[in-house]
């Protein structure tokens, strides 16, 4: 079993910034994807950010250029900067584990999310 502990969220005024954290720990051999995901009210959860174990980067076209992630043994940060008020949402961490062989078998983890609410 994997648990996913996540850090940084808050209130901040447009243009400010923020550094999520979250931290896998457990049964974490074998840890491949990591990332961040958002879901704002009345709208369906998308991936914001994502980090392979190699270090290749993919993230959804409105946060490039202000969000950054980056990674480091079995934690995944993301920082946010120049934040608008349509980045307020709820942010999942998220990881995947891959076991195997015989057979190779994908696992999926959720941490419970942390809210980030950009307002004035």
């Amino acid at each position: 079993q994997v648990q996913l502990v996540e850090s940084g969220g808050g209130l901040v005024q447009p243009g400010g910034s923020l550094r999520l954290s979250c931290a896998a720990s457990g049964s974490a051999n074998g840890l491949n994807l990591m990332g961040w995901y958002r879901q704002a009210p009345g709208k369906q959860r998308e991936l914001v950010a994502s980090i392979t174990s190699d270090g290749k980067v993919n993230s959804v076209d409105s946060v490039k250029g202000r969000f950054t992630i980056s990674r480091d043994k079995n934690t995944v940060d993301l920082q946010l900067s120049n934040l608008k008020p349509e980045d307020t949402a709820v942010y999942y961490c998220y990881c995947n584990i891959r076991r195997g062989p015989w057979p190779i078998t994908i696992y999926d983890y959720w941490g419970q999310g942390t809210q980030v609410t950009v307002s004035s």
